[in-house]
């Protein structure tokens, strides 16, 4: 399997002590979640119904600027990304890179010819393009009537806007309409809502293709507590509005403090920053002396990725092994 953020049991395995004396900085989930009252007892005990479905796609349309018949529901923008090379035979798909390996890793797994490209431009003729905007792991971001341009020179443009909570300027979303079989967006709710085991993401594109995504999803593609909890998450503004400035805070502390340890700003988003190091042995050390798991990278020994700490006793760690050598 790919290499990943969240993966805690590695942390364990090699470097020993227990989940909870770990922090967990090697993920882009938001670590102050949304806050949720008790979910009906008929979420748990009932199947959900295609109203119920129906209803959340609806407010996440609403939510991120389209209609809800273009919206559909799914288990995680995982699942999408492995739904999505199932809907055109295979054929060349070109990946703007680096990204989140698992767009690359879904296509080759389906047969398809996979091509990590470097600029937009060299998207241009493919089946299929990958862009992930803004990008993970370096931050990198596109504007909207830039994707929609080159999406006329594919087969279908992929834009994985997982992290565009953060940054709704950036989502071509608002420009998708009933016609628009050559670009689909796919959206995650866990990320920024603070609540990736909900499982839950949304793909947005014309009918044809919301049609075909419906189909392979199948008849309950989301569960019943997931539709609870984001139906009343996604409607809810005034979180959204505190929630962005706390992260905008949050995270401008955690570059002084890499600033301070000289790390140099790669790039990111407000949930995770990516940072480059010619000290990466000993800012390894450190951070695993504390107790801290962060998001390192095979093809790019000198990148190290860390997301935001949740409590004050966590950024009193992160100091330590950042700063208080």
């Amino acid at each position: 399997m790919d290499e990943h953020g969240g993966n805690l049991d590695l942390a364990v395995r090699l470097y020993g002590g227990t989940y909870e004396d770990w922090i967990d900085l090697s993920t882009g989930i938001n670590p102050y979640p949304y806050s949720f009252g008790n979910i009906p007892e008929r979420a748990w005990s009932c199947l959900p119904t295609a109203h119920e479905i129906g209803n959340l796609e609806r407010i996440a349309g609403i939510a991120y600027g389209v209609s809800d018949l273009l919206t559909v529901a799914i288990s995680g923008a995982q699942t999408a990304i492995q739904m999505i090379p199932l809907l055109r035979s295979q054929g060349l798909v070109r990946v703007l890179s680096p990204t989140y390996s698992e767009h690359a890793t879904a296509f080759k797994n389906s047969g398809w010819k996979v091509e990590n490209v470097s600029t937009l431009e060299e998207l241009n003729g493919a089946d299929v393009g990958v862009v992930v905007n803004p990008n993970n792991p370096d931050g990198r971001h596109h504007q909207p009537l830039e994707l929609l341009n080159i999406s006329s020179s594919i087969g279908i443009l992929l834009v994985d806007e997982s992290f565009c909570d953060l940054y709704p300027e950036l989502s071509v979303a608002p420009l998708i309409t009933d016609q628009s079989e050559s670009i689909i967006v796919l959206r995650s709710f866990g990320k920024f809502y603070g609540l990736a085991g909900l499982r839950l993401g949304f793909a947005l594109s014309g009918k044809n293709n919301i049609d075909n995504l419906r189909q392979l999803a199948g008849p309950w593609p989301v569960s019943g507590p997931a539709i609870s909890v984001a139906s009343i998450a996604l409607a809810d503004r005034e979180w959204r509005t505190k929630t962005l400035k706390r992260i905008n805070y949050e995270s401008a502390k955690l570059d002084q403090l890499a600033n301070q340890s000289g790390l140099k700003l790669v790039g990111g988003t407000l949930l995770f920053r990516t940072y480059k190091t010619d000290r990466m042995n000993e800012i390894k050390k450190q951070l695993i002396q504390q107790r801290i798991w962060a998001r390192f990278f095979q093809d790019y020994p000198d990148w190290i990725r860390l997301g935001l700490p949740a409590k004050p006793e966590h950024w009193h760690r992160v100091r330590r092994a950042l700063v208080e050598k």
